[in-house]
């Protein structure tokens, strides 16, 4: 009897979408060699998590087991998969595999992170195997939105997984790999345990549309238009880039990039050579000498980024480039849930300006990277795995893949993150659950999301904040009556009075009929003064701010 299983365990990307980290172990159970499949990031918001830089998963869990950590592989190069290696990689020290495009952008986030870019290898596509501890794993190409992209075949003794990455079946890509069928079902001629698949677009029912079929539509729209030309879309897409630049120069423009995200793509897309004949651009400090009808600028900021091109050129000029009436904007893009109110604000700037915004609700100018429901199936058919695990999605994709898989007679495992599956049997069972969160990069540190700090800044952003400052003589006597300083409040209330002094005058007569007890006692007299002014606030404002008492005791 073999004592070894297999097991899989999601750290990120199961149950949401984005932050993306997938642990593959084989062994004696806790005794299991281990793989890490992406490292990614999430991003904040102001609600949630305001002033955080980017959103980590918690990797505690493999920390603590970094000795049994063989390599971590990384299927492509979008942020959610690739952003946190750099950032985690002290704590797990193991090699970083990925294909050359890939390591490209991985090891420029090394430099950042001042470490040393040869940590990361390339890797040639499949049939080419990487050895990791009992693992081998090849690259196999597939289509999705960024160059490169690869599914992971991931071959342990007498058993085979995929772990399919992102993906959609894309026979015309205009560029990276097209789907090649053929190779899959040579792959999974062998047999395939499990399929650890895509979830993103399960209840999206109709065929998914190739990457190609955009390119006549901008065409057409860009020959109608008549002032300037300003286009955005994710920056990794670079035949989305690749399109939009072709169809400005059969235009007749002149391209113009503007965004770092974007050029330091096209050029690590060139510097690899999977990004060939692209249209010369102009510097866009050159731009401003070409007559606005003959330009074209290709811009960052899709979802709204606040501090992208796109909200620039929203709000005034960038870079001496400036929108006028009658200039067209087009988002050849799918809004993100969540980054909705950002989009909508740079819309209403442009039409406040009176420049033509074109979107994609007609789904003539962006087609997903993502596997619809008839991919999904056809991945299913080509594979036909025993068993198969959804990920990359919130938990209604994930469930609904499971119903989807089982309807067609395979077995199906719903794993949200931190859920360890074990795949060795006849059929997957759960046997053990990891305490799973999240890890902020706020500024340059690391924080927990559990460890407050957000959750403090949050409560301040909600309720404003007061400092309180007394003073105190050696007899325990108050030395003057206490001062308030505040912060995010307004300066009168009911009362009609400056808040800041009704405040001062309730500290005064508490103080004043506070009893020695409470005045020799930092702890009592702090609980005291909090109270005081949280209720006052309360009376004048409808709030109860967030308070720091000061407590300043001459010796």
């Amino acid at each position: 009897m073999n004592e070894n299983r297999i097991i899989y365990l999601p750290l990120g990307g199961a149950g949401e979408i984005g932050m993306n980290a997938y642990v593959y172990g084989y062994g004696k159970p806790g005794e299991e060699e281990l793989i890490l499949v992406d490292l990614g990031v999430t991003f904040p918001d102001m609600d949630g998590t305001p002033g955080v830089d980017l959103i980590f998963p918690d990797i505690a869990w493999l920390a603590e087991r970094r000795d049994r950590l063989k390599a971590i592989f990384v299927t492509h190069a979008h942020e959610d998969h690739v952003g946190a290696v750099a950032h985690f990689w002290e704590r797990l020290g193991a090699p970083v595999y990925a294909r050359a495009f890939t390591a490209n952008i991985a090891r420029r986030k090394f430099e950042e992170q001042g470490l040393k870019p040869e940590t990361v290898l390339t890797a040639s596509p499949w049939p080419e195997t990487v050895k990791a501890g009992a693992f081998g794993v090849s690259f196999l190409p597939i289509s999705h939105s960024i160059p490169e992209s690869s599914a992971l075949v991931i071959d342990i003794p007498e058993e085979r997984l995929i772990h399919t990455g992102d993906f959609k079946i894309d026979l015309t890509p205009v560029v990276g790999e097209p789907f090649e069928r053929a190779a899959w079902e040579e792959v999974a001629k062998p047999g395939v345990k499990a399929l650890i698949c895509d979830s993103t677009n399960v209840f999206s029912t109709h065929e998914g549309r190739s990457e190609a079929t955009v390119g006549p539509e901008i065409e057409r729209l860009l020959s109608e238009a008549r002032g300037m030309v300003v286009a955005t879309t994710f920056a990794s897409n670079v035949a989305r880039l690749k399109t939009l630049a072709e169809a400005g120069e059969k235009a007749g423009r002149s391209i113009v990039l503007m965004g770092r995200a974007m050029r330091r793509m096209i050029e690590a897309a060139v510097e690899t050579g999977v990004l060939r004949g692209f249209p010369s651009t102009v510097p866009v400090e050159e731009a401003g000498q070409i007559p606005r009808e003959n330009l074209m600028l290709i811009v960052t900021g899709s979802q709204g980024e606040r501090r992208a091109a796109s909200a620039q050129l929203a709000r005034g000029k960038h870079h001496g480039m400036e929108l006028k009436e009658g200039d067209l904007f087009l988002f050849s893009s799918k809004t993100i849930p969540g980054n909705e109110k950002g989009v909508i604000r740079i819309m209403n700037q442009l039409s406040e300006k009176g420049v033509d915004v074109v979107d994609d609700n007609a789904g003539r100018y962006h087609v997903s990277g993502h596997a619809n429901r008839p991919d999904l199936e056809a991945m299913h058919d080509i594979v036909k795995p025993q068993i198969v695990v959804p990920m990359h999605g919130e938990h209604r994709h994930l469930r609904e893949h499971v119903k989807l898989a089982e309807r067609r007679g395979l077995q199906g495992v719903l794993a949200v993150n931190g859920t360890m599956v074990e795949l060795s049997g006849n059929a997957p069972k759960v046997v053990d659950y990891v305490e799973t969160g999240r890890t902020y990069l706020d500024g340059s540190v690391k924080v927990g999301a559990l460890d407050g700090v957000v959750r403090d800044r949050i409560r301040m952003a909600l309720n404003g904040h007061a400092t309180v400052t007394l003073v105190v003589d050696e007899d325990d006597e108050a030395l003057g009556d206490p001062w308030v300083d505040l912060m995010g409040l307004p300066e009168t209330g009911r009362s009609r009075q400056p808040l800041v002094e009704v405040l001062e005058e309730e500290l005064a007569a508490v103080v004043a009929r506070a009893g020695k007890k409470t005045l020799a006692d930092d702890d009592k007299l702090e609980e005291t003064l909090r109270r005081a002014i949280r209720n006052g606030a309360q009376d004048e404002i409808g709030k109860k701010p967030e308070v720091t008492v000061v407590i300043s005791r001459l010796s």
